[in-house]
């Protein structure tokens, strides 16, 4: 993968100011429309990626910023230069969320850039043989577009577990393995497996290793081709697959690969990009369009998961030390009722429309009191099923007590294990501790399962987790009672699941929950 494009020199433009903006400004709009273009051909999750990124190339305080340079001598490209990496600096420091995003923005720096030396950006280099993918980190708009009859996999030395790259290829069911130390050092032509289930990078394997990569390809093919059934443990155990969804257009696709109805629909795109909180009609109008996909199905919904790490100047933008651990999910909502109080009653209005079954959750929530207080509030407006989201440890700890009045609880794996390992899940530099198989993780799914069980509710899995096989196939031996995921994962899950019974699962389960370390539990699982 070719290394980004050099520093503009720091020298004084030739005194046309007039000229250097205009070039600026073209150069913006060719880079704008081209990400567009590629946005409406890629669809789906890298659409709004890349939808996100064209905001970016024409974000008013940015050009702002760029103009002011020029007027004080800058080349237009050291002003371009300059005004994003000040801004990336911003993001930085936010952490989370928004300092996951200046990777993003770096790359619409680098094609504005490109385009006013009038050269290629950098991008995926191309082949005529399959290859796979070695870099630092990869853009959104090359993620995107990948051909996937050449590039077989990605590895990056770079991003987390929810960087844009890993959630792209996993939404393209493209394998990769994000924050590899020592990727860089692989020579080109170097022979490799990449094994994304394992997360291992085998370099030189020997002819026994790739024999047998080769079979699980094969067989992985075969399952893909097999019709689609409800997801099951092979001794009938239902387990249902559901899909998780950022907007109601993903629905026909969710469908299409065999959800069982939608364990994640994320709100947070009505509210993102707005200026102010959308109406209870414009809400409205959306929820329903996705309940209209899932008739008879179940479809749970997060009500706004934002706040500290995705500010939104109508919640709460104020400036927070430690946005992971601030004032975000349902503390946020509960500052700000009325947004809270609308989006229910908009869900509301979209149940009664609807034959889906609709559940509601609330994020980021710490207690039973919490718990409690959210359940009441959506079942006054009228709502049918209320929970919550387990993704803070406390919850784990009381979920006894938390289960007393919510009516399911939906776990975010994500969020779960940050917080367990106190290591940010979008830090490249703790990736390693980003791991749901960790023995402290699967304990407190342990907890959840356990307390749902003995409550007689259900207990979903909505977190990244789900999407791994072996992983999805040790959190059902847990107690995890249905399986949420990219509906790219939902083929491979539904196969693992009908290779093993509750009583194999439970086995597998038993021995990751013994293992000291999270390599130690996969293996475990794995030979049990």
């Amino acid at each position: 993968m070719p290394e980004p494009l050099a520093a503009p020199a720091d020298e004084q433009h030739g005194g046309d100011v007039a000229a250097e903006k205009q070039k600026v400004q073209d150069a913006v709009a060719k880079v704008a429309a081209d990400l567009g273009a590629r946005a409406q051909k890629a669809g789906g999750e890298a659409q709004q990626v890349l939808e996100a990124a064209v905001m970016m190339a024409q974000d008013p305080m940015l050009a702002d910023d760029v103009t002011a340079r020029i007027d004080g001598g800058k080349t237009g490209e050291r002003a371009v230069h300059e005004a994003f990496a000040s801004f990336q600096e911003q993001l930085v420091a936010l952490g989370g969320y928004m300092a996951e995003r200046a990777t993003d923005l770096a790359d619409v720096a680098q094609r504005i850039i490109a385009a006013l030396r009038g050269v290629p950006a950098p991008g995926v280099p191309e082949s005529d043989t399959p290859f796979i993918l070695v870099a630092r980190d990869l853009a959104p708009a090359d993620t995107a577009l990948l051909d996937l009859e050449k590039v077989l996999g990605l590895v990056t030395s770079d991003g987390g577990p929810t960087s844009h790259t890993a959630i792209l290829a996993r939404s393209k069911s493209i394998p990769a393995i994000v924050g590899v130390t020592g990727a860089l050092e692989l020579a080109d032509g170097t022979s490799i497996v990449l094994d994304a289930a394992a997360g291992a990078v085998v370099v030189d394997p020997s002819a026994e290793q790739v024999a047998d990569a080769e079979q699980r390809i094969a067989d992985r093919v075969a399952q893909a081709a097999a019709p689609i059934t409800d997801g099951a443990l092979a001794d009938g155990t239902k387990v249902p697959l559901l899909a998780n969804v950022g907007s109601a257009k993903d629905g026909p696709a969710a469908v299409e690969l065999g959800a069982e109805g939608v364990g994640l629909f994320r709100t947070e795109f009505l509210f993102l990009d707005a200026s102010e909180a959308p109406s209870v009609e414009t809400q409205t109008a959306q929820y329903t369009a996705l309940l209209e996909f899932f008739p008879g199905k179940k479809v749970v919904v997060r009500a706004l998961d934002a706040g500290a790490d995705k500010p939104l100047s109508f919640l709460n933008d104020a400036h927070e030390e430690n946005p992971a651990l601030g004032l975000r999910g349902l503390r946020a909502l509960r500052a700000s009722e009325q947004i809270l109080h609308d989006q229910l009653t908009a869900l509301k209005n979209a149940q009664d429309a609807t034959e889906a079954d609709l559940w509601v959750m609330a994020p980021m929530v710490a207690d039973a009191e919490e718990t409690a207080w959210f359940v009441e509030y959506g079942k006054k407006l009228g709502l049918n099923t209320v929970g919550v989201m387990a993704e803070v440890p406390s919850l784990a700890v009381v979920a006894d007590q938390v289960l007393e009045s919510a009516d399911f609880v939906s776990i975010g794996t994500n969020d779960l294990t940050q917080y367990t390992l106190a290591a940010d899940r979008m830090l490249g530099s703790v990736a390693s501790y980003q791991d749901p198989w960790h023995p402290a993780v699967l304990r407190l799914v342990k907890s959840l399962g356990d307390a749902g069980a003995a409550a007689g509710k259900g207990v979903g899995i909505c977190g990244e987790a789900a999407a791994d096989p072996q992983l999805a196939v040790v959190l059902v031996g847990l107690g995890a009672t249905t399986l949420s995921m990219t509906p790219a994962a939902l083929a491979d899950v539904r196969a693992e699941l009908a290779g093993v019974t509750l009583e194999q699962a439970k086995a597998k389960a038993a021995a990751a929950l013994a293992a000291h370390s999270a390599d130690g539990a996969r293996e475990a699982a794995r030979t049990a």
